[in-house]
């Protein structure tokens, strides 16, 4: 009887623990699939935020290179580039970001793929005016080259003409030039002064004169050139530069103290020394006197007098 009861009772408490197994068992089996469950839903939000970037990141590198495209088409036009190269700055911004993203929002993105989708259209538009504007830029150019090439025909005539033109009036000029530089010169010459029986005498120190046309060079210290001005009704009665060039055996003028260069039948010439004289008309005696100073040497000097241009006569004298 108590080993009846014994068993019982040992069955009763396989029972229990038979019964706690398998509720541990059930309770882990729960447990698992819940994990499972989990797992799977954490592995398809995951592959889904990858697609969502990827597919973020295909459209943004799209946009980038629409940008590139604009960019280059709109510089080839001439047009303003800044507001699209300031666009591609934000983008690339935009595509650096989304690379370290970790609070991703596909909603933030697609919002700003979609205003630079709409600031594209806009570009595609400027970029179409831009375009009928270079047209008409083009046709305006080409009619002012066809009216440049009829201007450059007209003018080529016209250049014709006018160098012929010009070559018969320069030849009329000329002529009419020459004549009038002849007549001039005429009445220059006809005006100028003349200097008649020019005669050389030399000064001593003392002042005392030396005539005959030969005398000592020791006795030299002063040259004293004296002429016969005669009248002249076509000449100016005004002061007259008289320029005196003594000039050595060799044609060398002779340095005198004061001399200088003077402008002669339009050349410059070298003069020993000169002297202003008043023209009287009235066939005046003239004389001038030489500085002192100069040093001579043997042998026959020629002496030539000037003004107003021309030579108006000469004389000689020799040193012994």
């Amino acid at each position: 009887m108590e080993t009846t009861t014994v068993q019982s009772n040992n069955q009763g408490v396989l029972k229990v623990v038979i019964g706690v197994l398998v509720g541990i068992l059930a309770l882990l089996g729960y447990l698992f699939m819940g994990a499972r469950n989990e797992t799977i839903e954490l592995q398809k939000s995951l592959t889904s935020k990858v697609e969502q970037l990827s597919s973020t990141q295909i459209k943004l590198d799209s946009i980038s290179k629409s940008l590139d495209l604009k960019i280059a088409e709109v510089q080839s036009l001439g047009g303003n580039i800044a507001e699209l190269e300031e666009v591609k700055a934000q983008l690339e911004s935009d595509k650096k970001k989304l690379k370290s993203d970790f609070s991703f929002s596909l909603q933030k993105y697609e919002t700003k793929i979609k205003e630079y989708e709409t600031f594209l259209v806009a570009k595609d538009d400027d970029i179409r005016k831009l375009k009928e504007e270079n047209g008409i830029l083009v046709a305006r150019t080409q009619t002012l080259e066809t009216e440049k090439q009829q201007v450059l025909v007209e003018n080529t005539s016209l250049k014709t003409e006018k160098e012929a033109l010009s070559t018969t009036l320069t030849q009329t000029v000329d002529d009419f030039t020459a004549k009038n530089n002849d007549l001039k010169r005429q009445v220059t010459l006809a005006s100028a002064m003349k200097a008649v029986n020019v005669e050389v005498t030399a000064l001593s120190s003392k002042g005392k004169e030396r005539d005959g046309g030969a005398y000592k060079a020791s006795r030299i210290d002063q040259l004293k050139v004296s002429f016969i001005m005669p009248s002249n009704p076509v000449a100016v009665q005004n002061n007259k530069d008289i320029y005196v060039r003594v000039l050595d055996a060799n044609g060398a003028v002779l340095e005198n103290g004061n001399g200088g260069i003077a402008q002669i039948d339009g050349k410059e010439i070298g003069y020993s020394f000169k002297q202003s004289v008043p023209f009287e008309n009235n066939d005046q005696k003239v004389n001038i006197i030489s500085g002192k100073g100069a040093t001579y040497s043997k042998g026959k000097y020629n002496v030539e007098l000037y003004s107003e241009g021309f030579k108006i006569g000469r004389g000689a004298f020799e040193v012994k």
